[in-house]
């Protein structure tokens, strides 16, 4: 048995043999630090991906992935292509979707182009524009009371007024955690028609598990390219494993991205171990949804304080400007990290990953007892 945030007896699932998941925080490998900063997936990937490991044979280690004599790239990208109802041909495998961000990129933009993405979002997207010498266009996310959203027709208007050669949408975003409603998604990449749009689903599976828009954006945008990663949802980001489904007219980055030997066939069979445990990753993503409930109670009754609700393993909060560094220290003698931000638009802001609930509940428990010992700390609502 597993227990809640809240201590209550839940049937759990074993991780490793017969280690309950939210014992993982408490081997000895993890106890020096409890990284809360990084988004990522700490409970670890499914017991089939262990047994998968255990069961490697020569051929994974010794033939390259790409099946010849079927002419598709690999068993994954076989088996991707299936699970999201497109064409094989049209899923590209990558080493992380970092690598395959990159590639779209750089395939397209090209030395005083444009590219229009998120302003408070990951760093990374303007870097990668940044390499080729790309211009970069930001349209700006909108601060409500508890969450993010976007003013669609204002990013329209900008689309229209830059023409930029690259469109980026993150959704659901990092690190506001709000997502694009199916509705506005749809609105955007209709008018995007005439640029590459490029959708990064990273953090894809914590709030929503379905896959059936895929094949419907990708049939009607041919102009579009999907990412996904295993890092996040399925807890496989040491195995740098990601894929992309891309519309059909994008022959150029299906050409620039492949791989004429194939992919890494360990991680190809951790991700497809990962694709047959449904009900781990369920429990899992449940477990965290429950848990992140618990951080939005506590800061909702703390003056000062102000989360934003997240589709994603992460919670954005808002806090007093002059607790930044005292807090930044006090965790840090506690030796847990979390996303402090040098970003003007998130400065006053921290960033939590969702951990095992062992994790959460000391967390909370450390910044319940920083919060009642400072004399600047937020008093109870």
């Amino acid at each position: 048995m597993t227990k809640t945030l809240f201590g209550q007896p839940r049937e759990g699932i074993s991780l490793i043999g017969d280690t309950p998941i939210e014992q993982v925080a408490t081997m000895p490998d993890m106890q020096d630090i409890i990284h809360l900063d990084r988004n990522e997936n700490l409970y670890g990937p499914s017991p089939k991906c262990f047994e998968a490991l255990r069961n490697l044979g020569i051929e994974e280690l010794s033939i390259y992935s790409r099946d010849f004599t079927r002419g598709v790239k690999s068993r994954l990208s076989e088996r991707l292509a299936i699970d999201l109802n497109i064409p094989e041909p049209q899923i590209l495998l990558s080493e992380g979707s970092e690598d395959m961000l990159k590639q779209a990129v750089h395939c397209y933009l090209g030395p005083g182009e444009k590219i229009l993405c998120p302003a408070q979002s990951w760093w990374y997207y303007q870097k990668v524009a940044a390499e080729v010498g790309g211009e970069t266009i930001t349209y700006a996310l909108k601060e409500g009371p508890d969450t993010f959203t976007y003013d669609v027709d204002e990013i329209v208007e900008l689309y229209r007024k830059e023409s930029p050669r690259v469109v980026l949408i993150a959704s659901p975003n990092n690190p506001t955690g709000n997502s694009f409603p199916d509705t506005d998604l749809k609105k955007l990449t209709e008018a995007f028609r005439e640029s590459i749009v490029v959708l990064d689903e990273a953090y894809w599976g914590f709030a929503d598990t379905s896959n059936e828009h895929i094949a419907e954006l990708i049939s009607r945008y041919r102009n579009l390219v999907v990412l996904r990663t295993f890092s996040k949802y399925h807890a496989l980001a040491g195995a740098r494993i990601a894929y992309a489904a891309v519309g059909a007219s994008l022959s150029r980055l299906t050409k620039f991205a492949s791989r004429y030997l194939g992919y890494n066939r360990i991680s190809e069979a951790l991700a497809l171990a990962a694709l047959d445990s449904p009900e781990y990753y369920t429990f899992i993503s449940r477990t965290m949804r429950e848990d992140r409930q618990a951080y939005y109670a506590f800061f909702a009754q703390h003056r000062g304080f102000r989360f934003f609700r997240s589709d994603a393993n992460f919670v954005l909060v808002k806090i007093p400007a002059e607790l930044k560094a005292p807090l930044q220290q006090y965790l840090k003698n506690h030796r847990i990290a979390i996303k402090f931000f040098s970003e003007p638009e998130f400065v006053d802001c921290i960033r939590i990953t969702i951990g095992t609930s062992e994790q959460n509940r000391k967390m909370l428990a450390v910044l319940g007892d920083f919060l009642n010992s400072s004399p600047r700390g937020g008093g109870s609502v």
